[in-house]
């Protein structure tokens, strides 16, 4: 795989640790940048950093909605039980379809928080997204530095803003999601893979040496154990390595000492650790990668969930997260004809395209790639020069353009992250209080399966039923959350009797109306949450309401 820089082609990328403040990388620029207006913060890596740190830690502080169930029901809620000893295991994790790796780095935060007695409801609720922050700021760096690499400086600022201002890096990348490590992951492990190539290319010496001791560039061995790091976390990363490590394959003099040397010893150690992990978290052998292809990939199990048409991911998906900038990444795609990083997009966007379960989380990880390239076109808007291009005229076309940008993204973020869909994640809040003020006994969700997040943020072991949703054997047969939400007063009646087993029930005003006169004898309200302004996927759900038995109040 041929792979060259747009800004001085022939130079060997600068050692690392030199940042951004050195002679040599100024004059690869030009100029400092004029047009970023915290270009000033962005004079070394350490103050990148810092700055992604502050703006993520910030970031995770503000999402209080709720997005995706597996951000708390296969993360969250399993480090939960790791640590404090209850908790709730979807069916995922009674096949042998997850891996305990991913849980367990926020099953260490768990241990800490309680260790310090910090286990308190807040704490617990934000925590985990503070620490998911600290890991998504590295992302953020990484994705400077390969910016840096593979065009220069100037575009990496550009870059850096993009990632920042998108409206669903913001909603999405804090959150404890298995897909936001794997975005981090892979963004880092494709700047060492880059790095690799570089050091070989750049100097002919060193790759001499390097051929003469039969060794391959280290920085390339960190690449492949990062990406093995993602494939254990999600097995699906592999889609993404398969085509960078194919491109390069093709090329390479020493093919079999690329695989016998460095991918097979890395791949099998990886999975040698998780796979003792598993074991022992599993009480039994179990493989889970082999487990999650073969239900994903060769079953199709994922279709139980819902399935979209073949073009979703082109047609509507992934335009909507990278938003408004769409036209800016393809005219940098373009502009800078790095085809090969632009084809990765594409090959994932394609083979994620052939399952019919399509989610948005799902090709998060190439949604950093495009703002590389839009990066790479606002750069190229700010230092147009030319015929008909006077200074003037060119600093307001590319304020016009972040005007257009920071507009159409940040009110998006902060509506999404704030307010839609936020009412389950208070009602949790507020009952988590409630349980340690002992006025709390049992609760019932009478809602979707997973609508909520459970023991890991109420954080009191006490007596809690949700409907469920664990897919059939026998194809046809509904769960309880379809058989409830067909016909909600009968199913309550028939499962639940009088439902006085329970102190709480939790449920959505769309299907509170039709549930209201089995509750007025021995129920009342006691908080109404705000949830959504518009529908999603079903009846409107305005807000979440809880009740309690009278004779708890």
């Amino acid at each position: 795989m041929s792979h060259r820089r747009r800004s001085n082609a022939g130079d060997p990328p600068p050692p690392e640790g030199t940042g951004g403040s050195s002679s040599a990388e100024a004059s690869s620029t030009g100029e400092e940048n004029p047009d970023l207006p915290w270009a000033w913060a962005l004079g070394s890596e350490r103050r990148v950093l810092a700055l992604a740190l502050a703006f993520r830690a910030a970031n995770a502080l503000l999402v209080r909605t709720y997005f995706n169930p597996d951000e708390h029901w296969q993360c969250l809620e399993v480090a939960h039980r790791i640590v404090f000893g209850y908790g709730h295991l979807t069916w995922e994790w009674k096949r042998g379809l997850r891996s305990y790796l991913h849980p367990f780095i926020f099953a260490a935060l768990y241990k800490i928080l309680s260790l310090l007695h910090l286990d308190s409801p807040w704490f617990m609720a934000m925590a985990p997204r503070l620490l998911q922050s600290v890991f998504a700021s590295f992302g953020d760096l990484y994705l400077y530095k390969l910016s840096k690499l593979i065009f220069n400086n100037h575009v990496a600022q550009w870059a850096l803003f993009s990632q920042l201002v998108n409206w669903f890096m913001f909603f999405c990348i804090t959150r404890t999601l298995s897909n936001s490590m794997e975005t981090v992951l892979t963004v880092t492990g494709l700047y060492y893979w880059f790095v690799a190539i570089e050091s070989v290319k750049g100097n002919s010496v060193v790759s001499k040496q390097q051929a003469a001791s039969k060794q391959s560039p280290p920085s390339r061995k960190m690449a492949l154990l990062i990406a093995a790091l993602a494939c254990a976390i999600r097995p699906t990363s592999a889609i993404t390595w398969l085509y960078v490590g194919l491109l390069d394959f093709i090329q390479m003099k020493s093919k079999s000492r690329f695989i016998f040397l460095e991918v097979v010893p890395l791949g099998v150690f990886v999975l040698a650790v998780t796979t003792f992990l598993d074991c022992w978290m599993y009480g039994s052998r179990v493989i889970v990668p082999l487990n999650f292809l073969k239900f994903n990939l060769f079953s199709s199990g994922g279709d139980y969930y819902g399935t979209h048409v073949f073009h979703w991911y082109f047609s509507q998906g992934f335009p909507s997260m990278i938003w408004t900038f769409l036209p800016f990444s393809i005219s940098g795609i373009l502009k800078s004809r790095e085809w090969r990083l632009a084809g990765l997009i594409v090959w994932v966007l394609v083979v994620y395209s052939i399952l019919g379960h399509k989610e948005f989380r799902f090709v998060l990880p190439v949604l950093p790639f495009m703002f590389m390239f839009s990066g790479h076109n606002l750069a190229a808007m700010a230092q147009l020069k030319g015929k008909g291009h006077n200074e003037k005229g060119r600093l307001s076309r590319l304020k016009l353009s972040v005007i257009l940008l920071i507009l159409t993204n940040v009110p998006m973020a902060l509506y999404m992250s704030l307010y839609h869909q936020r009412g389950t994640e208070d009602a949790m809040l507020y009952l988590s209080r409630e349980a340690h003020d002992g006025r709390v006994k049992s609760v019932l969700f009478l809602m979707p399966c997973h609508s909520t997040p459970y023991y890991s943020t109420l954080h009191y072991n006490l007596p809690m039923r949700f409907l469920d949703c664990t897919p059939s054997e026998n194809k046809g047969t509904l769960d309880e959350s379809d058989r409830f939400l067909m016909n909600p007063a009968d199913f309550v009646g028939e499962v639940f009797g009088n439902l006085s087993s329970f102190s709480h029930i939790v449920l959505f005003e769309s299907e509170e109306r039709h549930v209201k006169l089995l509750l007025r004898n021995s129920f009342q309200e006691v908080r109404r949450f705000f949830h959504s302004h518009f529908k999603v996927d079903r009846d409107l759900q305005s807000s979440v309401v809880v009740y309690s038995q009278k004779s708890v109040l």
